[in-house]
Parts: C-alpha cells; sequence; structure tokens
C-alpha cells in the first residue's frame, strides 16, 4: 500500500506554522511566548488550551489532548492521517507524493464515483421540491423544511420511470460509475439496468471530510424492505460509517457525549428538536470499528435502542463489540425508551427536555446492564444458578483489557454471587494458586513486599490483620524472620531475609535531579520534549539494547536536521504500535520539563543518560526479575512492568 514519505512529512511540518493552521478554527490569543484558547476538544469557560509557536505543538491542560499540526486538522475534521496531510499541503501549494509500502493494495474507486454520488444527490434534493407524496409524508413526520435541507434529504422517483437517473446521466446505459456507485442495478439474465433506489425518501450518506458517498432510502408507505442502503463500494463500508456524524460532530464537541441511535429518522428528528449529537450505524449492528469512532467522538457514548426484544438484541450486540475497545476512563451507557417508542416519536411527544432527562437519568451503565442481562438467564436463588452466572460472564470478562473496568465488574460479579473478590478470582483464573499482590500495593510498598519464595506474600486487608494477631504469638512464617514483641527483625534499609539467611540490599544507582519512578521513561520524556539534547554531545546511549525504545527515538532524533521540533520527531512514528505512548510521554515531558531553563534540561538529560545507562547495565548480572525488584524499591514501576513482575513470578512458581 501506498504510503506518504517521511521526508515529504518533516517538510510539510517545517513549511506550516501550527499558529497559522489553530487559527483557521479558532480565535487564538497571544499569552507570553504561548497562545491561548479555550479548548475545542471539551467544554471549558476558562482557556486551557495552549499553542506553542516555538515547539509547534497544542497542549490542552484541561482534558489532555496535543499534538502538532497534522494531529489538530485529524481531531478538529475528523480525518484520517492521509487526508489531514493532503488538506495541510494543499493549503500551501504542495502535491502529497506517494512511495511504495509493504502491505496490500486497497481497493480504490475511479475518478469520478464520488462526482456521481454528488449528481445522484442533487438530482434527488431537487425531486423532491416536485414531489407532493414524499413532501406529505415528510411533513406527517413532523420534519420542517429547515432540517430537510440541513440533512439534503431527498426523493428518488418511482412509478413506471424506472430509469429516472437517465435525466443526470446521458450515459446511463454503459457508464460503470454508476454500477459502482451502487447507483443501479445490472440484471445479468435481460442485460437491463435500472435505479436501485425508486419512490423513496433518500437520506445521503456523508464521510467525514462531507463528501456523498452512499444513500439510504425509505419507503413511505407499506413495503420492504423499510430501509434499503447502498451496498458495499469503494467508498462505502457499512460497518465503519455513522449517519449524521457530519452534521453532529460539533455538538459532540460541545456536549462530550456521543447519543447512538437505530435509524435515519431519529437522528433528523432530535436535531430538529435540539438533541443535535446523535449519530446512527446504518442498518447494521454497532461494530468495533463503529465504537472505536465513537470512542474518539466523545468520553461519554449513550447507546439508545427501542426496549423490545430486536433493540435489546441489538444492544448486547453493541456491547460484545465494545468490550475489547473499552478504556479506562470512558463511559458507555445503554438507554432503553419505552416499547412503544422509537427516539423519534419520544422526543415529538414529550420534547428536548424530557428525552435529554432519559439520557442522563435512565442509562444503564455497560457493567450494569451486562449483568443484568447474564442474571436474567439464571435461577440466582439457588447456588447452581450463581455459579452459572460466573460461567456464562467469564469469557466476557476475559474480552475487557482496561484494568480499572475490568476489577469494577469483577467486584459487582463477586457482589451479585456472594464472594469475596479473591474467592471469584480464584474461580475465574482456575483457583488454588497463590495470589500476587496488586499492582498498586506493589508501587506503594516497593520490594518490600514484592512476592518471592523467601519473602512475604501479599494478603488482603482482612487477612493482614488476622496475620497482625498470629505475630503476637510468635513465629510468622517458618523461614521467613521472627517476630519479637509484635515487631519484626526486618526494618528497611537491613535487608530482607531469604532461607534463614539475610541478603544485602541492592546499592541504589545515582539519581537525577528530579525524582522519577523510572528514568528511561524519563529520559523518553524529556527527549521528546527538547530533541536538540540528543543532537549535541556524546551519544552515550550507543550499545544500550536496540530493541529499546528510548533508544530507537534517540538514535532518530539524532539523525534529524538541527533544532528538530518535537511534532517532527512525533510524526515519524505515526501509525505505528508505539506512536500513542509517544503521544503520551511528549504530553508528560511538556508538563515536566516545558518550563524548565535550558542549562536545567540539559543538566537532567545529563544525569538521566547516566542513570538509565546504568539501569540497563544492571539486567546483565542480577536478571530482570531483580532489576523490577530494584525498581520498585527506588521509585516504583509503571503498570506494565507490575504485571511482567507477576509474569515472571508466575512462571518461576511453574
Amino acid at each position: 500500500m501506498a504510503r506518504i514519505p517521511d521526508s515529504f512529512i518533516q517538510d510539510l511540518l517545517n513549511r506550516v506554522d501550527i499558529v497559522d493552521v489553530v487559527e483557521r478554527y479558532l480565535p487564538l490569543k497571544k499569552g507570553g511566548q504561548n497562545y491561548m484558547a479555550c479548548c475545542p476538544f471539551h467544554k471549558e469557560k476558562s482557556p486551557s488550551f495552549t499553542v506553542s509557536p516555538n515547539k509547534q505543538f497544542y497542549h490542552c491542560f484541561g482534558c489532555g489532548a496535543h499534538g502538532s499540526a497534522v494531529s489538530f486538522v485529524m481531531e478538529y475534521e475528523g480525518l484520517t492521517f492521509p487526508e489531514a496531510v493532503a488538506k495541510l499541503a494543499e493549503s500551501i501549494g504542495l502535491q502529497v507524493p506517494q512511495e511504495a509500502g509493504g502491505g496490500p493494495e486497497t481497493p480504490r474507486a475511479e475518478p469520478g464515483v464520488f462526482d456521481a454520488l454528488k449528481a445522484a444527490c442533487d438530482y434527488y434534493r431537487q425531486a423532491l421540491k416536485s414531489a407532493p407524496s414524499a413532501i406529505n409524508y415528510l411533513k406527517g413526520r413532523g420534519l420542517d423544511g429547515k432540517t430537510a435541507a440541513r440533512f439534503g434529504l431527498g426523493y428518488a422517483p418511482g412509478g413506471d420511470d424506472w430509469q429516472a437517473l437517465k435525466k443526470v446521466f446521458p450515459d446511463y446505459d454503459w457508464n460503470k460509475l454508476l454500477a459502482e456507485a451502487g447507483l443501479v442495478i445490472d440484471k445479468e439474465d435481460t442485460k437491463r439496468r435500472y435505479d436501485r433506489f425508486r419512490d423513496r425518501v433518500m437520506f445521503p450518506i456523508l464521510n467525514q471530510r462531507g463528501a456523498v458517498i452512499g444513500f439510504g432510502g425509505r419507503v413511505m408507505g407499506q413495503g420492504e424492505p423499510k430501509y434499503l442502503n447502498s451496498p458495499e463500494t469503494p467508498v462505502f463500508e457499512k460497518g465503519r460509517e455513522l449517519y449524521g456524524l457530519t452534521q453532529a460532530r460539533a455538538a459532540i464537541r460541545e456536549v462530550g457525549r456521543v447519543l447512538v441511535v437505530e435509524g435515519y429518522m431519529d437522528v433528523v428528528m432530535l436535531a430538529q428538536h435540539g438533541v443535535e449529537y446523535a449519530v446512527a450505524t446504518l442498518g447494521t449492528a454497532c461494530t468495533p470499528e463503529h465504537v472505536k469512532k465513537l470512542l474518539k467522538l466523545a468520553d461519554d457514548v449513550v447507546f439508545c435502542f427501542d426496549g423490545d426484544k430486536a433493540g435489546r438484541k441489538a444492544a448486547w450486540r453493541a456491547l460484545e463489540n465494545s468490550l475489547e475497545i473499552l478504556a479506562d476512563g470512558k463511559k458507555l451507557t445503554f438507554l432503553f425508551l419505552p416499547e412503544e417508542h422509537d427516539p423519534d416519536s419520544y422526543v415529538r411527544e414529550y420534547g428536548q427536555g424530557a428525552f435529554e432527562a432519559q439520557v442522563t437519568q435512565q442509562a444503564v451503565p455497560l457493567a450494569q446492564f451486562l449483568l443484568r442481562e447474564l442474571s436474567a438467564q439464571v435461577d440466582m436463588d439457588s447456588d447452581e444458578g450463581r455459579a452459572r452466572l460466573i460461567h456464562l460472564a467469564k469469557p466476557l470478562l476475559a474480552r475487557v483489557s482496561a484494568p480499572a473496568y475490568a476489577l469494577m465488574l469483577r467486584k459487582r460479579l463477586a457482589e451479585a454471587c456472594g464472594l469475596a473478590l479473591n474467592e471469584l478470582d480464584g474461580v475465574l483464573g482456575g483457583g488454588g494458586e497463590a495470589r500476587a499482590a496488586p499492582a498498586e500495593y506493589v508501587a506503594e510498598r516497593g520490594a518490600e513486599y514484592m512476592q518471592d519464595d523467601g519473602e512475604r506474600q501479599w494478603q488482603p486487608s482482612s487477612e493482614r490483620e488476622y496475620g497482625a494477631r498470629r505475630s503476637e504469638r510468635g513465629n510468622w512464617r517458618e523461614g521467613r524472620g521472627n517476630w519479637k514483641e509484635g515487631r519484626s527483625d526486618w526494618k528497611e534499609g537491613r535487608g530482607n531475609w531469604k532461607d534463614g539467611r539475610r541478603e544485602r540490599p541492592l546499592q541504589p544507582l545515582p539519581r537525577p535531579h528530579a525524582g522519577s519512578s523510572d528514568p528511561l521513561q524519563r529520559l523518553l520524556q524529556l527527549v521528546l520534549a527538547a530533541p536538540m539534547l540528543a543532537q549535541s554531545g556524546e551519544p552515550l546511549w550507543q550499545g544500550w539494547p536496540a530493541e529499546q525504545l528510548v533508544v530507537q527515538v534517540l538514535q532518530h532524533v539524532r539523525g534529524l536536521p538541527a533544532q528538530a521540533q518535537s511534532a517532527l520527531v512525533l510524526e515519524h512514528w505515526r501509525d505505528t504500535v508505539v506512536f500513542e505512548r509517544l503521544n503520551a510521554a511528549l504530553a508528560d515531558g511538556e508538563r515536566l520539563f516545558g518550563r524548565m531553563e535550558e542549562a536545567e534540561r540539559a543538566e537532567e538529560f545529563a544525569a538521566l543518560l547516566q542513570t538509565a545507562g546504568q539501569v540497563l547495565a544492571r539486567p546483565t548480572t542480577l536478571g530482570r526479575r531483580a532489576e523490577l525488584e530494584w525498581r520498585a524499591a527506588h521509585g516504583g514501576l509503571t503498570e506494565a512492568e507490575k504485571q511482567e513482575y507477576l509474569a515472571l513470578l508466575a512462571q518461576r512458581r511453574g
């Protein structure tokens, strides 16, 4: 698959000014060396959104949004990376080159497909003006002309004319683009062509750039199917697109919430009544791609379904497709309207206020909905029924990757089954094995509480209290230190007991001036925030393990032109698995080092290079487990390192 060369992206970022780019979308006010504004990505009254002309970088201290000029255009307009690059390049008169990549070629539309769809859309809109039956139908549904125009509604003529689009396309009978765009159907047996959409109210479907990519057509009376959608085409994939997103984007950003409904008319009528942050799936169940897009749009996603059996089935499909994508800090809820209503009829009968009260007060959180649906399938009054509930929930819980959310789900399930959390974890994980200390407990207490063959094993609070009472009676655990008069021989700085012998503690490494839980991560944050530090002096990282991300970043920065900016460094890793990690590290680096003087940053960089080098040298003699123990005792572990340490312990026990 063709890709945009890195050299072009670097040249583009060097030529555009992020201040000019952002000012095309919102007014900026000078504040010291930077520019300020109210953040366009979340609702706020006081400006916390800053744009740095020196670093060519934006950052919001309220919601954490940050990035380069390319990132801003992507987030603000909802564009893909290539689309944002093309838009910026066009603004300064550059042509985007392409270079061959290693991936498979993706299907591309022939030039003219978008033009064909646009021409058909214009025709349908004009046809609506002279179609009394369609106008009366829309008026009967309560739709006004202003809303119909905003969403570009039209009418596909029917009756005896099976080739109405001939009025638009003189080459109708042989134009291949019409078939490729899904506008016509070719009958192979009769070799005859006719319009796909006939005698239907037409809802144009737009992509994120506002171009027509397909249609949904609704019958006005009795008939099947009630809704007819465009087929899959090179420009239209139902499992990825959302109806009404172009019109709803500004409201979603303003409210911080996106409402997902089932039908086109639901979106249109909600917007007419002031609920402008609604979108709809296109006649399909909510797919994982839909969920990914929704969670990028807002932190609060509400799925709104009819209260009947079909609505609950659709809601369950949405839940299943959300489990692996759900992230901590995101909120997914499910709203079920009374069975006699859909969003369209409810908002028309009760108004905006009543509908939004349903959204904010009656929507059920994902965890509650999951357990409620599963509990309805079993007898919760019997042990067998509760065991069955755990059996049903286990594969679903295993798909949740968000650690905090997974913990809360397990706690809810444990409470529902009348179990302690550790008992449930034993069942879910196979049971019978010694449990490792919770990662947050390890991080707080350091290596003293790291589980090992000759060290303490973590216990829940109630068990720790019981152990403390036992300690008053003498030995706590055989071979693990003697307790005298309620006190242990274990004292900080005097070593650990193992097999009756006291081990000497590891000698601490030199520390940089500012405290850090991980010198490698801190070094990564600093070099991303101030790349020029790595462009001068001796490259002390030569010889460090090449698989370390910080080494790769240092090497890349070393090869860039002098005074390379942070945004330029970051864009090199766009569309890679480490991009989000680097993006977050850059934001942390800006927060930690952004206000330091240049000399202070250089001193910090030198100290971190020394410390990081010694940390990377330790595993060759002590092993990875010992390194993690040392880090836990001298600052703490990252979440990934905590999980890695626990996995190493499990391997050792096995």
